[in-house]
Parts: C-alpha cells; structure tokens; sequence
C-alpha cells in the first residue's frame, strides 16, 4: 500500500526550501535588485536560484500578500512600486486600528511566559545589525515582526489575527531602508519597552495606548524615510 503522507523528513526538507526562496526574493525586492513594476519570470527565479518552479510560486503567493509583489491575471507577477508617502500613512493607520486591540486584549491575558518572549524579541532588537542591506538588518526586521506578531497572535481573536497579517507588516516600510540602513532602532527599542512594561504591570488600557504611541512614531518615521511630509 502507497503512503498517503510524505515522511516527516522530506515535509521539513521542503519547509526549508520554501523558507529560503521566500528569503532570496525577499531579499532581491528590499535591496531594490528587482526594478518596481517589472515583470517577475518563475522559470528564471527557479534557474537563479537552482530550485524547482513549486517552491518560487508558493514564494510568491507569499510576498503577494505582503504587497511587495502584484499578481496580475493572465500575466503573471510584477514587482510593487514604491508605496508612496500617502500608502505608507495608510499602512500604518490600518495598523493602528487593529494592533492597540491586540495589544489591550493580549494584555489582559498575559503570563510571564508572554512577556519573556516579547522580552526576547527586544534584546534581538538591540543586538542585531542595522547596515544598508536587507542581510545586514534582516535579523532587526525579523525581531521587529515577532513582536508584533507574537501580540497578535496572544490576542486570541483569529479574525483579527487574519486581518492584521493580511497588512504586511513592516516589510513595505523596510524598502526605505536599503542603501542606507534603519534609522530608528532606538526608537523602535525605546516604544518597545514601553509597551512591554505595560504588559508586565498588567496593564491593558497602558499597553493600548503605548501601542498607539509606538505607531504614530512608525507613521511619521515611515513617511519621512519615503521622503514625505506628514
């Protein structure tokens, strides 16, 4: 008799290999390797980066979602353009609609287990690189994202949860950065902490509106990045 499922090696094996296409296109868009608007060949992605087609079309199912890729029927995927300041403002507004939520809801549930895992992702904050490349500060994007989303996901609402993916995170912020590096990790670090301490004084409406704090300084770092005016 055929077995129905694939060995646990082999479903890790392909985990890794979808991980790590996703990373290189990543990567390729955040450092501005890739034009805006042009067009995106699987067949060339899959023989740049020696893999099959599967692995660089789940990749970009993936990136379409965070908006750095656009699927365009019969046509296939084209690199996003810049957002514009106003798109940044936007993207940030979105967010502080749902994540304040998040973080007064997960707060009001909080353990000291939660709080030493937001802990956690603040020291990778302070100890990560933050060079003009997407593989100098990828570990500091990384860390950021964790934050946010390890809220989310401790607000324990899936509705919510699935709408504050679909936002993409920082990953359109972080474009900004190539070339010159983040330029607000003492910020980031510093609204952080104050969200966390909310959290560890157990305080839901605090961690509200520390999350509120921490993203109007997001909104008016990110269109200044972008070369905007807020």
């Amino acid at each position: 008799m055929t077995d129905q499922h694939p060995a646990p090696g082999r479903v890790l094996q392909r985990k890794v290999l979808a991980d790590y296409v996703y990373e290189e296109i990543l990567s390729s868009l955040i450092d501005g390797r890739r034009e805006p608007s042009a067009t995106i060949s699987i067949d060339g992605l899959a023989r740049e980066l020696n893999v099959s087609q599967t692995p660089v079309r789940e990749a970009l199912a993936r990136l379409e979602h965070t908006g750095m890729v656009r699927r365009i029927a019969l046509k296939g995927y084209t690199v996003a353009p810049l957002s514009t300041p106003k798109e940044l403002a936007q993207l940030v507004d979105a967010r502080i609609v749902i994540e304040p939520t998040n973080a007064e809801w997960a707060c009001k549930r909080a353990t000291t287990q939660l709080c030493d895992a937001l802990q956690e992702t603040i020291d990778r904050l302070g100890a990560s690189h933050t060079g003009a490349t997407f593989a100098e500060f990828r570990d500091y994007w990384q860390a950021d994202e964790d934050f946010h989303r390890i809220i989310a996901e401790n607000a324990d609402n899936p509705f919510v949860l699935a709408a504050f993916k679909t936002l993409g995170g920082q990953i359109q912020r972080f474009r900004f950065f190539a070339g010159k590096g983040v330029t607000d990790a003492d910020s980031a670090i510093r609204e952080h902490t104050a969200i966390l301490q909310a959290f560890l004084d157990r305080d839901p409406e605090r961690a509200r509106v520390a999350m509120v704090e921490h993203l109007v300084g997001v909104r008016e770092r990110s269109v200044r990045d972008s070369g905007g005016v807020e």
